[in-house]
């Protein structure tokens, strides 16, 4: 054999030898222990996904309304390679993050990714809470997907929550039978005990127990404004951001657990009577747990009862808690879209800007001075107003007076939606920041989409490492301090930072707001 053929083949087995150890790893890598057994994920490129791993046991049966329970361990290695299913609902019609899965009551899974070649140190998390108004939503739509955070370096956790009726539930019989605990706000339950099962396990994935950001939109951004302020979320998070998440007493409501016809126990024991059942002992509460969760699920609507004030978990209104110095001084992220939601309503601007009392002239002023305006787009605008961005900009100048703020505003609009919509509607942010553009626009999506979602995810990595907001040559996102009012708004030209141009806007929202609050 020539010298050049030996070196040839050398060559050949050395490669062969490195593509074989690059396997093994990869093999070995798909294959964590946590504190319930082992699990096996699935590799793809440079990302290893793990789905469907129970962070509690099934809330089904005797344990359906009560705290989560610890998963029950497992032997040998079990597959984690398919979404568990989510919680139980009614799919919302049009969804632009329509679930994966079927849902069905036994949902309580978390699915983790992480970068497939090991790190040196143990890497940023960050943990998704997803919205749907607390009765639609799950972990599994496409958009969620955690791979392009994994592929930057950040191991993405995502999990699933109690819905509706299920999730948001008391009676007396409960009251009596958990009196040692919280009552009622299941679904917050479920997130707080998810968090426990990420500062346990995430090191067995290559996170940072210690580095935990929490994320959220809309219903899961008003539960990030809870966590934030409840006693049993301390220490499970070290950052945080809201998306479209509110944060005043009107998108929470007010509902207190017991007293008055209007508590969650009575509203319990209306939906108990619906049902046939009478009374307020245990008899009545097996028998609700005996309903079927299908019968149950007919019950499930925006108007089912949400958060309730149960004084453990629920205090009260986010800006009315950082007011009073409450929360978790962390560093946080806050905003909301340029076409948010909102729920105004009028068949004339007479009619709409009479809604504004003292404050119609200003009304009139700042959403329709050529007299020309829409009732229905000034009642949108005035409506995600109110209900998202003048709370987001309340808890930002709370909050930034102890702790490092970030406020910005999304204001992209796909390419292919520019001709029929004129903002950024609600959670039309979610794929830029997951970097998932692709599953949500397909054959429409363009390079400038691509750019966005690039330039907003890289953001959403940096905070997520260093707790402050910063992508890799853009521009710097400055926080936030009342007296500049600077954002960051995500255009169709960039991010820009700037002095925010709705002040008026908002200011006029603020003193609508702030007098809702003084009637409740």
């Amino acid at each position: 054999m020539s010298i050049a053929a030996a070196a040839r083949q050398l060559a050949l087995a050395s490669t062969l030898a490195v593509l074989l150890d690059a396997t093994a790893q990869a093999a070995t890598a798909t294959v964590v222990k946590l504190d319930t057994g082992r699990v096996r994920g699935a590799a793809s490129g440079a990302v290893i996904a793990f789905k469907g791993i129970p962070f509690a046991a099934p809330p089904v049966g005797a344990l359906r309304w009560r705290p989560p329970q610890r998963a029950a361990a497992w032997s040998g290695v079990r597959e984690a390679t398919a979404y568990g299913p989510d919680c139980m609902q009614v799919p919302f019609p049009g969804d632009a993050a329509p679930l994966g899965v079927p849902p069905a009551e036994d949902c309580l899974y978390v699915n983790v990714w992480t970068p497939a070649r090991p790190a040196q140190h143990p890497l940023p998390v960050m943990v998704w809470i997803y919205g749907g108004g607390f009765v639609n939503g799950g972990s599994s739509p496409s958009v969620y997907d955690g791979s392009a955070f994994a592929r930057d370096g950040v191991v993405l956790v995502s999990f699933n929550y109690r819905l509706g009726n299920f999730g948001f539930f008391a009676h007396p019989a409960l009251s009596a039978e958990q009196s040692h605990g919280p009552l009622g706000n299941y679904a917050l339950m479920d997130q707080i005990a998810a968090l426990g099962w990420v500062k346990r396990n995430i090191a067995a994935f290559g996170g940072d127990a210690g580095n935990v950001t929490i994320f959220g939109e809309s219903a899961g951004g008003m539960s990030v404004h809870i966590l934030m302020t409840s006693p049993l979320a301390a220490g499970l998070f070290h950052k945080a951001v809201v998306e479209s998440g509110g944060g005043r007493s009107g998108l929470l409501g007010s509902r207190p657990l017991a007293g008055g016809a209007d508590s969650a126990e009575e509203k319990g024991l209306a939906l108990a009577k619906s049902f046939g059942i009478e009374g307020r002992g245990p008899e009545a509460l097996a028998q609700l747990r005996a309903i079927p969760a299908e019968k149950l699920l007919g019950t499930l609507n925006m108007a089912t009862m949400g958060p309730i004030l149960d004084g453990t978990i629920v205090l009260g209104a986010p800006t009315q808690l950082y007011a009073a110095g409450r929360g978790a001084v962390v560093p946080f992220i806050v905003g909301a879209n340029s076409m948010d939601i909102g729920f105004m309503q009028a068949k004339s601007l007479d009619e709409l800007f009479a809604q504004f009392g003292p404050d119609a002239k200003a009304a009139r002023a700042v959403y329709a001075a050529d007299g020309n305006a829409d009732v229905r787009a000034v009642a949108f605008r005035a409506g995600g107003d109110q209900m998202m961005m003048e709370p987001a900009r309340e808890a930002a100048r709370l909050l930034s007076a102890r702790q490092p703020v970030f406020q910005y505003r999304f204001s992209y609009v796909a390419e292919s939606l520019r001709k029929s919509v004129p903002g950024a509607p609600h959670a039309t942010e979610i794929p830029f920041v997951f970097d998932t553009v692709a599953a949500r626009y397909g054959k429409e999506l363009t390079a400038a989409d691509e750019a966005a979602a690039r330039a907003m995810h890289a953001y959403w990595v940096g905070f997520a490492r260093t707790g402050k907001p910063q992508g890799p040559n853009q521009p710097a996102w400055p926080q936030y301090e009342a007296s500049s009012d600077l954002i960051m708004d995500f255009t169709a030209g960039g991010p820009l930072a700037v002095a925010d141009p709705w002040k008026p806007r908002l200011d006029l929202a603020q003193r609508v707001n702030e007098r809702h609050e003084q009637k409740q």
